[in-house]
């Protein structure tokens, strides 16, 4: 996998504030690149150094498997669940163009922007 794109990913995720959500196709559509798929490898092996349970499926589902523990830490930090899911209308992240720029810094996260 690109390093840039890791980077991008990893960055994106650290800058979700407590209390809000994101999902793995926002992330993917704000770097620019991949899927959501692509986005759920990146945090499967490389995000347990970030807010990892601030990343959800498109219908606020947590991760299979950490569906607890992601539920518990969202809980904590006030982010709205019902059901077991996240209300997305009340907590989705909505950055900036600016935010995103920002929080990806320089990093190209692919050649010619693939």
């Amino acid at each position: 996998m690109h390093e840039a794109y890791l980077e991008g990913v990893l960055a994106l995720v650290e800058a979700v504030p407590v209390g809000s959500v994101t999902t793995y196709g926002d992330v993917a559509a704000m770097v620019g690149a991949g899927g959501p798929r692509q986005v759920g490898t990146v945090m499967a092996r490389h995000g347990s150094g970030v807010p990892w349970w601030r990343v959800v499926r498109a219908d606020g589902r947590p991760a299979q498997g950490l569906v607890e523990e992601a539920l518990s830490r969202l809980d904590a930090e006030g982010v709205p669940v019902a059901d077991g899911r996240v209300r997305m209308v009340q907590a989705r992240w909505h950055p900036s163009a600016a935010e995103v720029a920002e929080h990806l810094g320089r990093v190209e996260v692919l050649p010619g922007g693939r």
